[in-house]
């Protein structure tokens, strides 16, 4: 692992943990792939925590507090529409969610909600926290 990466993230870890805006962030400041960044943190033994779509990081798993986004009450069909355009058969990419979210003008916590209230499944995280294909 290249140093200056790992200086970098070890002064934004908290707790053991570097967040996920965070490594998005040392990413961009690095101008390197997001997942880079999470192999690296994984080598380091640093997880990485509080998602910026609410899907992990945010407690106990096993008491059901690991997340934090909920499915919106009204999707409006717009977002829907979109938001399924952009998945495929094994579920939608973080990477799309981020995009469409950028797209709409909305904020990627927001399209997070209507991919849940969608019933589609982030298939793959940018930081690979969860399968990269």
């Amino acid at each position: 692992m290249d140093e200056t990466l790992h200086q970098a993230m070890l002064e934004q870890v908290e707790e053991g943990r570097l967040s996920c805006a965070r490594a998005h962030a040392i990413a961009e400041r690095f101008g390197i792939d997001p997942w880079l960044v999470g192999q690296a943190a994984n080598e380091a033994g640093i997880r990485i925590s509080h998602c910026l779509l609410g899907l992990f990081g945010y407690g106990p798993k096993a008491e059901g507090r690991h997340k934090i986004v909920q499915p919106i009450e009204a999707v409006p069909e717009e977002w829907a529409a979109r938001l399924r355009a952009a998945a495929d058969g094994s579920g939608i990419t973080c990477a799309a969610v981020w995009r469409v979210a950028d797209e709409l003008g909305i904020g990627r916590m927001k399209a997070a909600s209507v991919v849940e209230a969608l019933g589609l499944r982030v298939s793959v995280c940018q930081l690979g926290c969860f399968p990269r294909r």
